[in-house]
């Protein structure tokens, strides 16, 4: 792992448990495979990972003779496990189920205080310093029967559909790879993407980073989102075409909250950092400060099954990266 995520998970004191069950000094850690000598790598049979973990090339494979697992700490295993991982028959398990909890909430968060119009009232509201008469203000806004399009039912997707089942929300889903029975068992109706768009007045990207799925909210299909609708990003920012999007926001059109931007970070001179009608943060949806806690702790939890000659709970395959992130 990278030695600043090293380092604050040590002051979580998120790898104290660790120790217990594998053989291992948690104070140190690996940034760059060729600072280790060949001897230290050749006793190596599980390789516990976070962010900023180096690629396992072959080469590097070829170095650990004994590896058996990869267990990752994080979320996608996509920038540091290769092809050659799955040739070797080399386990991998990932802790993004953990990581997808705090997105999904900030989500919810998101699509409630949209639909509640919370941060425009809060704003008039300190414009004004007077007496805001609520419902002529608000009219029209709320969260009863209001429509939420979710689009990708993923780790993510599927919590936030969790979370919403309670709520007096109508939720439609589009996820190609579900059909109509399964959507209604997680609570949605499922529809195509378009009609999901023009339908909701809340709409949440939860679909994975991969060629077909760039830009797939292009011009188009942002012009279908209904006069004052709210567009959540908290997947990737290639999802969505910001010169178009921010076209539309500058216009006053629809509103957006946006963890994730292309590119990442926005240029100084972007109009998203000031517009009104949009809530821009800093990729904080995952996993954060004590959050990286709860990641280790089911990482740590599958290297105790490891070592139990038990299966992961939470195992990735080779064909699960084709259609994930």
């Amino acid at each position: 792992m990278g030695a600043e995520a090293h380092a604050h998970l040590l002051a979580e004191g998120a790898l104290d448990r660790l120790p217990h069950v594998a053989d291992v000094d948690v104070t140190e850690h690996v940034g760059d495979f060729e600072d280790v000598a060949d001897a230290d790598l050749a006793t190596v049979e599980v390789l516990f990972t976070h962010w900023g973990a180096p690629v396992l090339t072959a080469e590097a494979l070829d170095r650990m003779p004994r590896l058996r697992a990869v267990v990752h700490a994080a979320g996608s295993v996509k920038h540091h496990v290769t092809e050659a991982v799955w040739e070797r028959g080399i386990a991998v398990s990932t802790a993004a189920a953990a990581n997808a909890l705090p997105v999904a909430e900030f989500t919810l968060a998101a699509i409630l205080f949209a639909n509640k119009r919370v941060l425009a009232s809060a704003r008039h509201y300190r414009e004004v310093r007077a007496d805001v008469p609520v419902l002529p203000y608000l009219a029209g806004h709320g969260n009863y029967h209001r429509t939420v399009g979710i689009v990708g039912a993923s780790r993510i997707g599927r919590r936030v559909l969790e979370l919403l089942r309670p709520l007096d929300l109508d939720v439609l889903l589009h996820d190609p790879y579900l059909d109509a029975a399964e959507a209604a068992r997680l609570g949605a109706e499922l529809v195509g993407l378009d009609e999901l768009v023009r339908r909701s007045h809340v709409v949440s990207v939860h679909a994975p980073q991969l060629p077909e799925t760039r830009h797939m909210f292009d011009a188009r299909r942002i012009a279908l989102l209904r006069d004052g609708a709210t567009l959540v990003n908290t997947a990737r920012g290639s999802l969505v075409d910001t010169d178009a999007l921010t076209e539309e926001l500058v216009g006053g059109r629809i509103h957006a909250v946006l963890d994730v931007t292309e590119p990442e970070v926005l240029p100084a001179d972007s109009p998203l950092y000031a517009l009104p009608n949009v809530l821009l943060t800093p990729h904080i949806a995952g996993s954060l400060g004590n959050e990286l806690g709860r990641m280790a702790d089911w990482a740590i939890d599958e290297v105790e099954r490891y070592a139990k000659d038990l299966p992961f709970a939470h195992a990735v395959g080779a064909d699960e990266l084709t259609r994930s992130a």
